[in-house]
């Protein structure tokens, strides 16, 4: 069901990029005509950021440098989280900023092309649901935290500026990963309001939506106390390492 879903999505975006006629969407600031946007160009950029927002980098990282498949091991998830623990720091970073760019590009080239914040959110939302749901992972996918920062770093760099160091700060104080993400979820609508960019605040509703959703194993653990901490994981594989050295 997933499948014919996705499938049905991706081919309604597809014919609309080539069926929809050319209507012009005019930017009355201060009463004059800035530009035009043109809806078939929106609908074709859509699946293109859908598409770059499905390609799985964290499994494509796993498997090229170290053999492993994240679907199969530790939390199961192609994100840069499960991917640092299983391959090391190192990876993790790399898979946090490719799957942020796939998140930055499409929505920055939106802004450029399109002008209109409201069609780069759309755009950057077909991003998020690429990565989320990609159609090269049967639909699955991972928890759309890197994508989200990256497609707000050309949105509103600000806003994510300050909810991300909150996040960080989170993390460092508590260990856990899954809690500064929904820290960063939650923050956005906030910070966006405290800057004046409250035409993205139903987007960034979205977005702390999916991420709770996809979150939800997570919050539950959380509340059990049995959420794995990434810093005690760590240490925990720093003292491994250090005692097969001295043997």
């Amino acid at each position: 069901m997933k499948k014919i879903l996705g499938f049905a999505v991706i081919a309604a975006i597809a014919a609309a990029s080539f069926l929809t006629p050319e209507i012009k969407v005019l930017d009355g600031d201060y009463g004059s005509l800035k530009e035009y946007i043109l809806l078939q160009p929106l609908a074709r950029i859509c699946l293109a950021a859908y598409l770059m927002g499905s390609i799985p980098f964290g499994l494509i990282i796993a498997k090229v440098f170290c053999g492993i498949d994240p679907r199969e091991q530790g939390s199961k998830n192609v994100g840069s989280t499960n991917v640092a623990r299983l391959c090391g720091f190192k990876y993790g970073v790399l898979t946090l900023v490719f799957d942020a760019l796939k998140g930055l590009l499409p929505t920055w080239y939106a802004l450029h092309v399109l002008g209109f914040p409201l069609w780069a959110s759309l755009v950057a939302l077909c991003a998020l649901v690429g990565h989320l749901f990609s159609i090269f992972l049967d639909f699955k996918g991972g928890k759309a935290v890197a994508t989200t920062v990256g497609v707000f770093i050309p949105l509103s760099f600000p806003a994510l500026l300050v909810s991300a160091l909150i996040c960080v700060a989170v993390i460092w104080r508590s260990g856990y990963v899954s809690l500064g993400s929904l820290t960063l979820a939650t923050c956005l609508p906030i910070t966006l309001a405290m800057f004046g960019r409250f035409e993205l605040i139903p987007f960034a509703l979205a977005v702390m939506l999916l991420i709770f959703v996809k979150h939800r194993g997570n919050i539950q653990r959380l509340m059990a106390g049995e959420e794995k901490s990434f810093l005690k994981s760590r240490q925990k594989d720093e003292a491994k390492s250090e005692q097969m050295t001295k043997e």
